[in-house]
């Protein structure tokens, strides 16, 4: 009864609030055409990362993990005029679905997709000077996600917003004794955020289409 309550309510908010248009519709239909997983954002939590972009005045954000490009194009839309979206993408059937998604709904221009592990890509990043963000958000593999944490700070400066997704997973996140690689990961990242003094930061949980889960949201000082 509750997870059908939870879609319930979510389609209303949708309905209501978010009204997604043909092309995030359109971008959701190519990945599941492409057999990508159904496991992009909801329609209102990308609403959510496009206002977090207008709030912050983003002009250069970063992405890790682009899958079909869904979440890509809500946080395009929220990006300041002149800005640029980076988006790193490990797989290259992946990729090739969101540049096709981001030239549809208008957004090519100003996002460039990188493919490879972003463990690989992120140094590159670095090096060649495309830091400092103004907001990134983490969508990728939650094993890897303490890795992930450490170069958005690296990547970040006073103010940038850091945004890391599902990392609730079902309530498991409370078992420290667990072996389960994502959740180790989530649990090993949460430390690094603890111990970490530029980061103030906080996990909502939220229920709703997709389960029960919960995203981290960090301001960095």
């Amino acid at each position: 009864m509750a997870q059908n309550q939870w879609s319930e309510v979510d389609r209303y908010i949708t309905d209501t609030l978010v009204k997604p248009d043909e092309a995030l519709k359109s971008a959701l239909k190519r990945s599941e055409d492409a057999g990508l997983p159904a496991i992009s954002v909801s329609p209102s939590q990308g609403k959510l990362l496009m206002q977090l972009a207008m709030i912050r005045g983003a002009k250069r954000i970063l992405e890790i993990g682009t899958l079909g490009g869904y979440s890509t194009i809500w946080l395009a839309r929220g990006m300041t005029a002149g800005g640029k979206l980076i988006t790193l993408e490990a797989e290259p059937r992946h990729a090739e679905v969101a540049r096709r998604n981001l030239q549809a709904a208008g957004v090519a221009p100003v996002v460039e997709v990188i493919v490879g592990s972003a463990l690989q890509t992120l140094p590159k990043l670095e090096k060649e000077g495309h830091g400092l963000f103004d907001l990134i958000f983490i969508d990728a593999d939650k094993s890897t996600l303490p890795e992930y944490f450490t170069w958005s700070m690296k990547l970040s400066k006073a103010g940038s917003i850091i945004v890391i997704d599902n990392v609730v997973r079902k309530g498991e996140v409370l078992d420290a004794s667990g072996r389960d690689a994502s959740v180790v990961g989530v649990r090993r990242m949460n430390e690094l955020i603890a111990a970490e003094p530029r980061a103030c930061a906080t996990t909502i949980q939220t229920v709703g289409a997709k389960g029960y889960d919960g995203f981290t949201l960090i301001v960095v000082k």
